[in-house]
């Protein structure tokens, strides 16, 4: 990529989920579309309902008041002394998502666009799917495109940006305009340029590598900054150049639970575009945001926005909002087949039905996993990663260093004999040993970084299970030590 500017100054047998106690704060996820501050039960038995304080550049909302009710949740085949903290990776299927599936699988198989009964039944399921994803994101069902997963929808935005401008470069040669290759005595036009951050998920990350690799684009990779962990808008403008088309940034790293100032860049790119000739589209990854804080499209002021369904308990499919598809914001298919989708992504994927039978909010019993873990190994001893300044983070993710020789963060959790847990993200598994590279982006020492855990906890995460967990780890560092 291209020179990066500088950045700015004993358990319950988890298979019962009858009656699972939950004491932590409820997050409710709360939609434009309502003002309902009430959570929607898990089912006709139990019900939640807390009021929300929403604050934040982005909206972000957290609950002051406690939470005693109960919370389901099934992750199937798990030893019953296992604890999962890993939510952040993927979730479980929720118990009427696996309902809704089985029923579709026998009632509503047909294809969607026949009219006998499985075929109406299946475009019905469809339907409501679509509008329940535009609500969960402030947008309207005509906005919502459904993808395979996150990965094809970051893609299908890169694909169009770059469309886009070269149809813009049509045009304008058309109405015998003409410009100047940046830094060269050619009459063609720059390449198309995007902007990311380094601290992007390899979907996003990979993609704008491989079209710089193959001289389809210039890219520019903008660092987080070392004291907020975040991208800073300034960063972001100082690095926009006329041929720039496309800003595609995170809503929330997967690893450090930061947030990203979208909003904010949404409104100052949106103030650019009207003097610029090329119009510069805004994408936002929310693929580790939605169900864990609001996110309300719309009031960003994104252009796209990738949504994926297994991190919040719904199946491994995927879907992209668009504002306007084809009409406000451009479109234009990656591959062709079929009619499906408005002719903007050909074929039909069945799993794309039981999203509209999944729940966006998650509850967090982050702040006692810190307490908790400060209390067992001293201030000395452990260092919270993800942890900055003036920067918002994800109520349930925590990034954690044990300090010491030999605590490498693999070793720790192969160690563990309760926690599943992971070091980071899952796509960089092969990776060993070597410490994060988003944590080093962030300003983290390499011999912390090595150490880091990342634990992500999820709505149906204990209190008891948080004691356990640290309990554990300080029982996996102590035989590390003794085998030292």
């Amino acid at each position: 990529m291209s020179e990066p500017v500088k950045a700015s100054s004993g358990t319950r047998d988890p298979r019962d989920h009858s009656h699972r106690s939950v004491d932590g704060r409820p997050f409710s996820h709360h939609s434009a579309a309502s003002d309902d501050h009430t959570v929607t039960s898990l089912d006709d038995h139990h019900a939640l309902s807390h009021h929300s304080d929403t604050g934040g550049a982005n909206g972000h909302a957290h609950s002051d008041l406690p939470f005693d009710g109960h919370i389901h949740t099934y992750i199937p085949d798990m030893d019953e002394d296992r604890i999962y903290m890993d939510y952040n990776a993927t979730t479980p299927l929720e118990p009427q998502v696996i309902q809704a599936v089985t029923e579709a699988l026998h009632e509503a198989w047909g294809n969607p666009s026949s009219t006998y009964t499985p075929g109406v039944k299946a475009k019905k399921i469809i339907t409501q799917a679509r509008e329940n994803v535009a609500r969960m994101v402030g947008g309207k069902a005509d906005d919502i495109i459904f993808t395979s997963g996150g990965t094809e929808a970051n893609n299908l935005v890169f694909h169009s940006a770059l469309e886009a401008y070269r149809e813009s470069c049509r045009t304008a040669e058309q109405r015998g305009e003409r410009h100047r290759r940046e830094n060269s005595g050619t009459s063609a036009w720059p390449l198309p340029h995007i902007l990311v951050s380094n601290v992007e998920h390899d979907s996003v990350r990979l993609t704008a590598e491989h079209l710089l690799k193959d001289a389809t684009a210039d890219v520019t990779s903008v660092p987080v900054s070392k004291l907020t962990g975040r991208v800073e808008v300034e960063d972001v403008l100082a690095a926009v150049r006329p041929s720039t088309c496309l800003i595609s940034i995170m809503m929330a790293n997967n690893e450090t639970g930061v947030l990203m100032p979208i909003r904010e860049l949404c409104q100052r790119v949106s103030f650019v575009n009207r003097q610029r000739q090329h119009r510069i589209l805004l994408h936002t990854d929310a693929a580790q945001a939605i169900g864990k804080v609001r996110v309300d499209a719309r009031d960003l002021g994104v252009d796209y926005l990738t949504i994926v369904g297994h991190k919040f308990y719904a199946p491994r499919v995927g879907a992209l909002y668009v504002n306007g598809p084809g009409t406000t914001t451009p479109l234009y298919p990656m591959l062709f087949g079929g009619g499906q989708e408005r002719n903007f992504r050909p074929g039909y994927r069945s799993s794309n039905y039981y999203l509209s039978n999944s729940y966006n909010y998650s509850m967090s019993n982050k702040c006692l996993l810190l307490c908790v873990a400060k209390a067992i190994f001293g201030r000395e001893r452990i260092h919270f990663n993800s942890h900055f300044p003036d920067s918002e983070t994800l109520p349930n993710t925590c990034n954690v260093s044990i300090l010491g020789a030999g605590l490498q963060g693999r070793k720790v959790l192969s160690s563990c004999r309760r926690l599943l847990a992971s070091v980071g993200a899952a796509c960089h598994s092969h990776r060993g040993d070597r410490p994060s590279h988003i944590l080093l982006s962030c300003g983290i020492p390499e011999e912390v970084a090595a150490n880091a855990l990342r634990l992500s906890v999820g709505r149906g995460t204990s209190r008891a299970e948080v004691g356990l967990v640290v309990e554990d780890l300080k029982n996996a560092v102590e035989r590390l030590e003794g085998l030292n």
